[in-house]
């Protein structure tokens, strides 16, 4: 088994982590991609969480791993704010990918946020990938999008159980992961040209993006 040590990321680790992150999305939601770009400008916003942005390296001190956290919000019918977690990117590098990296990740992330007084996390996401780490859907929580919709792909976890306590719930995502896809193809120019390819990868990502659960 692969051992890896996980910590919190150095300025030092920036530029390996963006070419991390941008070999691991490269052609798989889109051709190209720009997460690395999504990386890069969310750590100088408000909403990231230093102390929840984590890498997971090799004995050798290669970075093969890494995940970033925002401040996002809930709020209930008589408008008060409960402030939860989102995460992403959430990157691990295509040579060590489906060996349990994202999961001590993610475990070893959790365990730091319940510590710092988190109690709730909402994602966007692969339901296959996140429902044995313990997210649900949106629509088990009661909680909807902005225009009132439960996407499929809002997934949500309770870090400590009884904190959404049924209510109907409005999640606001921070403004950190707004960015004009122009910038990202800008900033993209700054590393080793890649080639954008259509995968299967990318059908499955547009279904599960645009999919809402009803009742």
């Amino acid at each position: 088994m692969l051992n890896i040590t996980v910590r919190n990321e150095r300025e030092s680790d920036f530029r390996e982590v963006e070419i991390l992150t941008r070999k691991a999305f490269w052609n798989v939601h889109v051709p190209g991609c720009d997460e690395h770009y999504l990386a890069h400008v969310l750590r100088g916003h408000e909403d990231f969480i230093p102390e929840l942005d984590f890498v997971a390296e090799t004995e050798d001190g290669e970075i093969i791993g890494n995940v970033m956290y925002t401040k996002a919000r809930l709020v209930d019918e008589n408008r008060n704010e409960l402030s939860i977690l989102t995460f992403g990117p959430i990157s691990v590098h295509p040579d060590y990918q489906r060996m349990g990296i994202s999961r001590k990740l993610l475990e070893f992330s959790f365990d730091r946020a319940v510590k710092l007084g988190y109690k709730a996390i909402v994602i966007f996401g692969n339901p296959a990938n996140y429902v044995s780490r313990g997210f649900k859907s949106c629509k088990k929580y009661n909680i909807c999008a902005a225009d009132g919709s439960c996407p499929a792909a809002m997934l949500v976890k309770e870090l400590v159980p009884g904190t959404l306590d049924g209510k109907k719930w409005l999640y606001q995502e921070s403004l950190a992961y707004r960015f004009e896809k122009s910038d990202a193809e800008k900033f993209d120019g700054y590393f080793e040209p890649m080639k954008k390819e259509f995968r299967p990868s990318q059908e499955e990502f547009y279904i599960h993006s645009h999919s809402i659960i009803r009742d």
